[in-house]
């Protein structure tokens, strides 16, 4: 049977995509999906869809605060308790970094062959990028919008040749296209806002699959119903969430967390 799949369209500026991306990356009940991260312009998307910022909209700022520690909480994500540097901030050269790994491991996959006949690891430069960008800014509130920031930590990651690769191809017409195209993408499957995820059932024929999108953190567990994933509370199988979770004073969660109670 094939894996289910889900698109997850993805902005470090939001709080609850990176907890979402937290989620797929750690959480037993995705560890059999086959997952795609996609980077896209928040700030594009949003001016498509005709939105307010949310940081425009009288309360909101406020709200975001305390949700987004009170989710990091439930299931256990590292984060930051004051916002991070300047936040919102504008991510432009970091989405198109990103988009430029993404190529990366687009071209590697068409050209590699294992002879073993083993899969290589999925978008395995843009996962490295975005497990560090997003710790660094929403666990540890680094200003990775800062350009020697941003420099510094694919140096990190990659070297520093291949930083100064990645952030040159990054400026690219190709690259900027890439990622007007992947925000685009995520308008025209529905999308308003972040985490966006697009999931698609494992089982059945081709014509017979079935694919839907759902919107929010809050919203992880009826894509998880949706694919038939055992969840916590709904079957057998673990998950990060597996106790009562805390944030503490320099942001770092501690122990479990009840997510998985507040999704059923």
């Amino acid at each position: 049977m094939a894996a289910p799949k889900i698109t997850l369209y993805v902005d470090t500026i939001s709080p609850f995509t990176y907890i979402a991306y937290y989620i797929l990356r750690h959480d037993e009940v995705f560890k059999g999906c086959d997952i795609t991260y996609v980077p896209i312009l928040l700030g594009g998307l949003m001016k498509k869809c005709g939105n307010t910022p949310p940081n425009r909209i009288q309360n909101k700022q406020a709200w975001i605060y305390n949700e987004r520690l009170r989710w990091a909480e439930l299931f256990s994500v590292p984060m930051t308790v004051p916002l991070p540097p300047d936040f919102p901030v504008p991510t432009v050269p970091i989405m198109r970094a990103l988009c430029a790994l993404a190529a990366a491991d687009a071209a590697d996959t068409a050209t590699s062959s294992d002879p073993a006949g083993a899969t290589p690891q999925k978008q395995p430069r843009l996962i490295k990028a975005l497990d560090a960008l997003y710790a660094r800014y929403w666990a540890d509130a680094v200003a990775i919008h800062h350009p020697e920031v941003l420099r510094e930590t694919l140096a990190g990651l990659f070297g520093a040749d291949e930083a100064e690769r990645i952030l040159t191809q990054s400026t690219t017409p190709e690259i900027k296209q890439a990622l007007i195209n992947n925000t685009d993408a995520a308008f025209d499957s529905g999308a308003f806002g972040l985490p966006w995820l697009v999931c698609t059932t494992g089982t059945g024929t081709s014509d017979s699959k079935k694919t839907e999108a759902f919107f929010g953190v809050d919203h992880l567990g009826r894509a998880a119903h949706f694919l038939g994933l055992e969840r916590p509370g709904s079957g057998s199988g673990s998950s990060v969430a597996s106790g009562k979770g805390s944030v503490s004073g320099n942001g770092k969660a501690e122990g479990g967390a009840e997510g998985w109670k507040a999704l059923l």
